[in-house]
């Protein structure tokens, strides 16, 4: 079994990647491989409502790597878990940008799929980010996998988050809960349970 860690972070070993490596390290103790994919500091494209992955296209008409790399994911992972600092008590927007794109295009890729969010904040906004993110997966019928508290982690440098031993031991009991439900899942021969056929409403008609 493996679990996506999506760093949405522009830097490549800061604070949140602090935070999913000890997510990592905790899901290898239960066998549970990861692979970890670097949103980094390329511009990302944001959805521009087209509708062309819905009519034909293969994916997003938008090639640009982070997208790619997650997209040729998609078949191989069995959970997600999607690392964010906090700017502005929200999420980085290039990574917003990203999932937008990746959930419209993909959705039911990811459907039926374990999903959590780890924030990075300095102070304050941990829990607006994080709740954005989890909006991503109560959409589109993933079980979010919870912690012993909500998953943040504060400190303005990697080396201060490791001294945020309540945020890394909450991301060890995510990782541990992440691990015991996709074995779960496994060891369950029920399929998931079929989806009504969506019927979407309109306020104003």
């Amino acid at each position: 079994m493996n679990v996506l860690l999506l760093n949405g972070s522009p830097h490549k070993d800061g604070c949140t990647f602090t935070a999913l490596s000890e997510i990592a390290a905790t899901l290898k103790k239960h066998g549970i491989d990861s692979t970890l994919v670097q949103l980094g500091t390329q511009p990302v494209p944001g959805c521009i409502a087209c509708q062309k992955c819905r009519t034909g296209h293969q994916g997003c008409i938008f090639d640009d790597a982070p997208y790619q790399r997650c997209l040729e994911l998609l078949d191989s992972i069995d959970g997600l878990v999607v690392g964010s600092p906090v700017y502005y008590a929200g999420p980085n927007g290039s990574l917003c940008a990203l999932l937008d794109r990746l959930f419209y295009s993909s959705s039911a890729k990811l459907a039926g799929k374990p999903a959590a969010a780890v924030v990075s904040c300095r102070r304050g906004g941990a829990s607006a980010s994080f709740d954005r993110l989890n909006k991503y997966f109560t959409i589109n019928s993933m079980p979010v996998v919870a912690s012993q508290y909500w998953n943040s982690v504060h400190g303005n440098t990697p080396e201060e988050v490791r001294q945020d031993i309540e945020g890394l031991q909450t991301m060890r009991t995510l990782a541990a809960n992440m691990a015991w439900m996709l074995k779960s899942i496994k060891a369950n021969p029920e399929p998931r349970p079929q989806q009504e056929a969506w019927t979407p409403t309109n306020f104003i008609r």
